[in-house]
């Protein structure tokens, strides 16, 4: 008896307890049914059962498996994506001897693996991928003598050194090798020719772990039987070995993203089947033509060089007929794009991109590419040019064009295409509106592709002028930042069903109020609107967009206070509201809701009153910018609980924000973007992108701060730029200045701070922009070789400093500064040091000058002493003052 209900859609009920009963049951189906709870106990009546798949029903709780081994004549189980909670593998699966299939993959499982697995004898297929074993050995493998499938993908193996053993000398059987990412350590030399090769081996999949090179050798065994090989995103390096090309029967050869930097002249000579080969993201360097397997041309469909350093020219494509997908971005390729790849009709996708490729791009290159569906020619120095009634023979889902010659106008083919969801044409030279028919087009197209209502429209950097046509639709992601597009946002309003995304219309001439119908964009996780002319208050709807990430309304005119709804986008990680005009304190709530803020520039605004100690709480910020408000009061001592300030280094260059899965009502495709931030560094505006995870700073300047510079803001040890300049500060440079090593900027002008300045500052050796004017500092400037190779400007109006690079000298110049001091200190001068110092000057006297007054002869010598040393000095001046006439003559 028979009973198949998968994928039928139980609602989130439980398992009939009445299943129990049918004991005559064999084949039991019930894989991605939805189901919750316990599994009955009553299965263990199920004696007859032979074929057991519950797989899928991620709602299951496996707590009691006990009724398990009664099913002694089951010999098909899949578990498989059943949530077994951190929970270790029963040791009573070990005695279901009769299976020959055993499914444990993605449930959530911790520990050893029983050695009792190794009683499965009979067991042909064995997953246990993606779980959290972290196996001390292998050593219940070999008994499994049946085995032809085995996965253990996703589990910690770094300790079974001698793995190829362990896997396949009692494997003869072996047919398809999985052992992704489980960290496997590099084969040993004695393991190299120790292996019981198995000749049925066809399928190796060792992904994502730490081999090298010397498992080539070992694959060298199976270069006959092997169909499918994957060695991508390990340590793998030097040359690819000739051997390889022996491998007849390859079908698929993964090496990507490996350090590999070339290919011996053999290495594909005879895989002549080759159907898909990944090189991706290696070190591959010289002619793009000596990695093209040429007996290959009838078969290879799938060739993705991208991510090298590969020159020479495209002309040796063309004779590879069956390609579909042809990747080779990101390399030196040069020269122009051949008109005959227009008779490559299986191409599917093409991406050249970030090539210098050079020269015209016309309707020949395209004439038989009816299959085409991913155009990217971006980042090369090429000029489209087709006429204007040209109709092409695809139609394209992806088209990436960015910084090709495109314009003037709009290019007028895109009027043909009615599919595409993904269209960058930004940066391409084009001088024009946006014409209606273009987002006509883009709002019906009917893609049909996984994430079919996701389209993604760049047209920034280009000279696009008027309004933003009523016709914009659907769409993910928006970008037409810098161009010249005018009017209001109200297309934003157009629709209350939107799936935007991600919506950058930065550095244009946009005006007037914002529309308050922020409410109904509940997917929207970045919004820049910076560098307009927009004006009034910031919507109070715009606390409706929870899912925020990016808020940037820098650069306009808006007033008021921060809209208290805001503090609901609890998701917030930048928020930049420089330069505009708003008012009122800064809120409370900014150092309570938004817990992941990284980014926080308020700068240029009239904000007032004091600093919250509720700042403290962020502490993830990496940049803080208050600078050129009316803040007064002191700087919070609490400062040194920003942890990430309080760090060195950054393991990210960049500022990446991660998003996708189900935002609102809608289905997004995993995705990423990097944010860029603008602010005065080391007096200059810059703009920072692709370092910006390294700029740790904090901006207070030009406000109306009073106080000490707490001691505490020493703590933050990460900071790279620190500036407190034009304030009304008092007291001294705390000593302890020093601790912050990894500053590049220091700017502490125009305060009121005296005292001296720390030696600890001496120390620290990254510092390259220094300004301590205008202050009340005084002594000395301590001697090293980072102070004083800075401008006597930046330690000017200070009346009472001296010293290098000043010209005003001290009056204990030619006395070294201690730099072993953290900051000078008085000596305690007691009363016996006065009498010590009394005793010992009689003394010293008395037996010097009583000497010369009773003993003739040795007054005779000691004057004699003077006279002469008295006559040198005279010569070595006269020598001296006539050296220098000579030089300044």
């Amino acid at each position: 008896m028979d009973l198949g209900l998968a994928s039928i859609d139980f609602n989130e009920s439980q398992i009939p307890d009445v299943v129990g009963s049918l004991t005559n049951l064999r084949n039991l189906r019930l894989s991605s049914c939805n189901l919750v709870g316990q599994i009955p106990s009553s299965f263990g009546n199920l004696t007859q059962l032979q074929y057991l798949d519950l797989s899928g029903n991620d709602q299951l709780q496996p707590k009691n498996l006990n009724w398990l081994p009664a099913l002694s004549s089951l010999t098909y189980l899949d578990l498989s994506a059943i949530d077994f909670n951190g929970s270790q593998i029963p040791d009573f699966i070990g005695s279901l001897t009769n299976l020959t299939y055993l499914s444990l993959h993605s449930c959530n499982l911790v520990g050893q693996i029983p050695s009792s697995f190794g009683n499965l004898t009979q067991l042909q297929h064995l997953d246990l991928s993606y779980n959290q074993f972290r196996a001390e050995n292998l050593n219940w493998l070999p008994a499994l003598s049946s085995l032809t499938y085995l996965d253990l993908s996703q589990n910690n193996l770094s300790t079974v050194f001698d793995w190829p053993k362990a896997v396949l000398n009692k494997l003869p059987k072996l047919v398809e090798l999985t052992l992704v990412n489980c960290s496997l350590p590099p084969i040993l030399s004695t393991t190299l020719y120790k292996t019981n090769s198995s000749t049925s081996l066809v399928y190796v999949r060792l992904s994502d772990n730490h081999l090298t090179s010397s498992i080539f050798l070992w694959l060298s065994n199976y270069s006959t039987s092997l169909v499918s090989l994957d060695l991508s995103y390990n340590n793998l390096a030097g040359f690819i070995p000739d051997f390889i090309g022996n491998m007849s029967s390859l079908v698929d050869l993964d090496l990507s993203g490996n350090q590999i930097v070339g290919a011996n002249p053999n290495s594909f000579a005879r895989l002549c089947n080759l159907r898909r080969l990944w090189l991706q993201r290696n070190h591959m360097s010289g002619q793009l033509s000596q990695l093209l397997p040429r007996c290959a041309q009838n078969s290879l469909g799938y060739l993705d060089l991208s991510e090298n350093v590969l020159v020479g020219s495209l002309n040796n494509l063309t004779s590879f007929s069956s390609l579909e997908v042809l990747y080779l971005n990101a390399n030196q390729l040069s020269g122009k794009i051949p008109e005959s790849i227009g008779q490559m009709s299986q191409l599917g996708n093409i991406n050249f991109s970030i090539n210098s490729l050079e020269g015209v791009v016309s309707e020949t290159h395209f004439s038989k590419l009816s299959k085409l569906r991913l155009l990217d020619l971006s980042y090369n120095s090429l000029v489209l040019n087709f006429h204007s009634d040209w109709v092409p023979p695809f139609q394209l889902w992806g088209i990436n064009l960015a910084s090709c010659n495109v314009g003037p106008l709009f290019p007028k083919w895109l009027q043909t295409q009615n599919d595409y969801f993904e269209l960058d044409i930004s940066n391409a030279g084009i001088s024009d509106i946006i014409p209606s028919w273009f987002l006509s087009n883009f709002r019906n197209a009917d893609v049909t592709v996984e994430f079919e209502n996701q389209r993604r429209l760049d047209l920034s950097s280009n000279q696009i002028e008027g309004p933003i046509p009523s016709t914009l639709s659907q769409v993910y992601y928006l970008d037409l930042s810098n161009n010249s597009i005018s009017g209001s946002l109200s297309f934003l309003c157009a629709s209350a069903d939107k799936s935007l995304t991600y919506l950058n219309l930065s550095s244009n001439n946009f005006a007037g109020e914002l529309p308050d119908c922020w409410s109904h964009l509940e997917t929207l996780v970045m919004l820049d609107l910076s560098n307009n002319a927009f004006s009034g208050k910031i919507p109070m709807t715009i606390g409706s967009l929870f899912q925020m990430q990016t808020l940037k309304l820098r650069s306009n005119r808006f007033v008021g206070e921060l809209p208290s709804s805001l503090k609901n986008c609890t998701s917030l990680e930048v928020i930049d509201l420089g330069d505009n005009k708003l008012s009122g304190p800064i809120p409370t709530w900014l150092g309570v809701s938004f817990k992941n803020l990284v980014i926080l520039m308020l700068s240029t605004n009239h904000f007032n009153g004091s600093m919250p100690s509720q700042l403290c709480h962020l502490t993830h910020i990496k940049i803080m910018d208050f600078s050129m408000n009316n803040i007064s009061g002191s700087i919070p001592k609490c400062l040194n609980n920003l942890t990430t300030l309080a760090q060195k280094g950054n393991p990210s260059l960049s500022s990446t924000h991660l998003y996708g899965g189900i935002m609102g009502n809608e289905s997004i495709a995993p995705t990423n973007y990097d944010d860029d931030a603008s602010f005065i560094w080391k007096g200059r505006m810059q703009t920072y992108k692709r370092i910006l995870g390294l700029v740790k700073r904090i901006d207070l300047s030009s406000n109306r701060l009073t106080g000490e510079i707490p001691s505490e803001i020493t703590h933050l040890v990460g900071l790279i730029s620190l500036n407190l300049s034009r304030n009304q500060l008092t007291g001294q440079i705390t000593p302890e200045i020093g601790n912050l090593e990894s500053l590049d900027s220091l700017d502490l002008s125009r305060n009121q701070i005296d005292g001296r300045i720390p030696t600890s500052l001496a120390r620290i050796d990254r510092l390259s922009f220094l300004d301590l004017s205008y202050n009340n500092l005084s002594g000395e400037i301590p001697i090293g070789t980072q102070l004083q190779s800075f401008d006597p400007l930046d330690y000017a109006e200070n009346p009472l400093l001296c010293g290098p690079p000043l010209k005003k000298m001290c009056a204990n110049q030619n006395e070294p500064t201690d730099l072993s001091n953290e900051e000078d200190k008085d000596e305690f001068i007691t009363l016996g040091f006065y009498m010590s110092m009394g005793i010992g000057f009689a003394a010293g006297f008395w037996g010097v000058c009583g000497t010369l007054i009773f003993n003739r002869s040795w007054r005779y010598v000691y004057f004699k002493f003077l006279n002469n040393l008295n006559d040198w000095i005279y010569v070595r001046i006269a020598l001296i003052k006539r050296q220098l006439k000579s030089a300044y003559a």
